[in-house]
Formats: structure tokens, C-alpha cells, sequence
């Protein structure tokens, strides 16, 4: 089933069932989907791989909602916008422990050439492709860093 199908059907679901914190997390990516859908004169195909774009920008918004409502106080929005982010993320692929995309970058730094960090530039280009999906580009980018550095 494609990924926008089961989205349609998680929505129902969550209705059925009355999640309201599931039924607003899959509504987030639906309305997402729709926008994508509209823009620019509509008639616009979407693929899985742009819901996962599209997934991955929404659980990001939500940590760092998350993170502003932890920093004025206001715990219970924060535990709201995270529970909306696990909702989202299990659309999403397995994330690859630190471990594991340390050795991917590692690789690529070798493949590259690079030897300080006036090249991040050209290893982040690579790492980002070789791991899209499977890590977010703030853990890429730390680990480039550190590496680099």
C-alpha cells in the first residue's frame, strides 16, 4: 500500500478510535501532502519519498515546538507536540544508530579526499544523499564536524 493510502486509512483509524493526538499528527501530514499536491498549478504527482521529506520536516517543527514549550514552562504542549512526533515518526524508516552513520561518513570522507573541515561542504553533500532517511541532517552534520575537526 502506498505510504499516502495508509496515511488516508491511519486517519480514519485514529477517528474511530477517538486518538485525538494521532488523528491531528496524521492530519498534519495529510494537510502537507494536500499543499504539496496544490502547489504550483496542482496536477502535481506526489511519491513516498516526498512524504518522507515531508514527515521528516513535520517531527522536526514538532521537537523544536517541543523544546521552546519546555524552555517557557509550558510542559503539557510539550509532551502534546512529542507525542504528535512519535505518531509521525513511525512512517518514517529506521534510524541508523550514531555508530553506524559515523562509519557511512567515514567512508566518504576516504572516498573524497577531505582532511579538515574547509571540505564539509563537499562530504555533506554525499552524506546527506547516502543517508537520506535513515539519519536527520543535524546528526550527519555533528558527526561531519567532529570528524572533520
Amino acid at each position: 500500500m502506498a505510504l499516502e493510502q495508509q496515511i488516508q486509512e491511519d486517519i480514519k483509524a485514529a477517528m474511530k478510535a477517538k486518538d485525538t493526538v494521532a488523528m491531528n499528527a496524521v492530519r498534519a501530514i495529510k494537510g502537507e501532502i494536500l499543499l504539496f499536491k496544490t502547489s504550483e498549478g496542482g496536477s502535481k504527482e506526489v511519491t513516498d519519498a516526498d512524504i518522507l521529506k515531508m514527515i521528516q520536516k513535520l517531527v522536526k517543527q514538532r521537537k523544536e515546538a517541543a523544546e521552546q514549550y519546555v524552555a517557557a514552562n509550558h510542559k503539557e504542549l510539550a509532551d502534546n507536540e512529542l507525542a504528535e512526533a512519535a505518531v509521525m515518526e513511525k512512517y518514517l524508516p529506521k534510524q541508523l544508530p550514531v555508530e553506524e552513520v559515523e562509519a557511512k561518513i567515514k567512508e566518504i570522507i576516504a572516498q573524497v579526499g577531505a582532511s579538515s573541515i574547509k571540505d564539509m561542504g563537499k562530504v555533506m553533500g554525499l552524506a546527506t544523499k547516502a543517508l537520506a532517511g535513515a539519519a536527520d541532517g543535524r546528526t550527519i552534520s555533528t558527526v561531519v564536524k567532529n570528524l572533520l575537526s
